[in-house]
């Protein structure tokens, strides 16, 4: 890239980099910009969860309950729990309990597996699948909660993200 485009872009995170510490009031300085980071990597995936949770309430939906029905949705078998776990965004979530009220809501089903009579498989059932084309014409408004990014910007925070957690794999 040309050396301008780094000057802008140290321009630009110069000017946003006290976003952070106006957003949550902090007085004094962090340790590090390794611990800033952090910091403003959890507050936005706090502020990005309230963002998406206004476009689910729509649907009367939980981020977890929307995350397991595109889960269903995109699996061409049914799926256990576990498995189903292994695909989360969340994997702290209990997905017995999450299934347990899509089963409620009539947008999932469950059944004993064939071959271990011990597992359960989990299927996503035609009301799900409605609602989730439902949900879905309103996708583009999730994609424009970025939209102040540039698609290049984008494509930088992605790349940083997945380096980030390349170290811990």
């Amino acid at each position: 890239l040309p050396n301008y485009y780094y000057v802008l872009l140290f321009l630009f995170i110069k000017d946003i980099s006290m976003s952070i510490e106006k957003e949550i009031k902090q007085s004094s300085k962090f340790r590090n910009e390794w611990h800033k980071a952090a910091v403003n990597i959890l507050y936005s995936n706090g502020w990005l969860l309230q963002q998406q949770k206004q476009h689910l309430d729509r649907g009367g939906l939980t981020p977890q309950q929307y995350n397991i029905l595109r889960i269903l949705k995109g699996s061409t078998t049914p799926l256990s729990t576990l498995q189903i776990r292994e695909r989360m965004l969340d994997k702290m979530s209990d997905t017995s309990r999450i299934v347990d009220r899509l089963i409620a809501k009539e947008l999932v089903s469950k059944c004993t597996n064939q071959g271990d009579k011990r597992l359960v498989d989990v299927s996503i059932s035609q009301e799900g699948r409605e609602l989730l084309d439902l949900m879905d014409k309103f996708t583009s408004e999730l994609d424009t909660i970025l939209d102040n990014l540039s698609e290049e910007e984008v494509i930088q925070l992605n790349f940083l993200l997945d380096k980030a957690r390349d170290k811990q794999a």
